[in-house]
């Protein structure tokens, strides 16, 4: 039964009912560069979409797409190797069922088996699949200390991931190594910082994105919250000031979720214990309706 004002909570429903659009919890703290507990994002998000509205004044459009929820994976303790596997198995599963799944974190680590698992369900070479990052920072980190949420999208480098199969928006000064930035572009990656998405305008620098991204039958996108401006975001451990605005952060969302060879999104990097206010949750309850309002204009 539906709540007396139409939100958000009323369009989740169980794990096996027949529906567009998956979401899955993927609560990883473990390797985090800074520590923090990303972990409890999943269940914070689920909490504040009783007060996020199904109704998008703008459009004229109410919110009806039904999103089958497949609750958190259980992580517990384990190593970003250890959780890998079964991060990778649930996504592989939700992305045979449903057009588009949500995959939400739990740190930025989330995003290797993600992918992987996107392939896996669509009997994809791993070559065949793009990737869309809106994050202030490469994930480039080296591998000889192991996995961590800073290098996800160097390990899918070394999975086989072509430089030419990857896009990264919102790229923040004083945020990055040269070493990163230079591997980046030697790669073949599309790099857009944040000065050229100012210049350039949100919804251009998309277009670019996926016309780069056209050779690719499937894309997931990665939206580590931290590419906001931290006044906006304060609960992302590795936001900075004069980052990108929620709004910008949102029209993004938005337009990359209706586009069809999107089939999967991730949310990483909110700690929701860094935020005494419930601004850092709303924000992220509000990137939910605009993913689904995205979703629903692909009809």
């Amino acid at each position: 039964m539906t709540s007396a004002w139409p939100n958000l909570s009323d369009l989740l429903v169980p794990a096996d009912a027949e529906t567009p659009v998956g979401l899955i919890g993927a609560p990883l703290g473990a390797g985090s560069v800074t520590p923090g507990r990303c972990d409890l994002a999943p269940s914070a998000l689920r909490a504040v979409l009783r007060r996020i509205g199904t109704y998008d004044i703008d459009t004229g459009q109410e919110l009806g797409t039904l999103v089958a929820d497949h609750g958190d994976i259980m992580l517990g303790d384990k190593s970003i190797e250890e959780a890998t596997a079964p991060i990778r198995s649930a996504v592989r599963g939700s992305a045979q069922r449903h057009a588009l799944t949500l995959l939400i974190g739990g740190n930025n680590a989330v995003t290797r088996p993600g992918l992987l698992g996107l392939a896996d369900a669509l009997e994809l070479e791993i070559a065949e699949v793009g990737l869309v990052t809106l994050d202030a920072h490469f994930d480039m980190r080296r591998l000889e200390q192991g996995l961590s949420n800073g290098n996800p999208v160097r390990a899918l480098r070394e999975d086989g991931l072509p430089g030419a199969n990857i896009v990264q928006i919102g790229l923040a000064p004083f945020a990055n190594a040269p070493g990163m930035h230079r591997d980046a572009i030697a790669g073949g990656h599309l790099v857009v910082t944040l000065r050229d998405l100012l210049e350039q305008g949100t919804i251009e620098v998309l277009e670019a994105a996926m016309e780069r991204l056209q050779h690719c039958r499937a894309i997931m996108v990665d939206c580590d919250i931290d590419v906001i401006d931290r006044s906006q975001f304060p609960a992302a451990p590795g936001a900075r000031p004069g980052g990108m605005l929620a709004q910008e952060f949102f029209a993004a969302a938005r337009w990359l979720a209706a586009q069809p060879s999107v089939r999967l999104i991730d949310l990483t990097e909110w700690d929701p214990t860094l935020d005494p206010t419930d601004l850092s949750a709303l924000t992220a309850g509000r990137w939910l309706a605009e993913v689904l309002a995205g979703f629903a204009s692909r009809a």
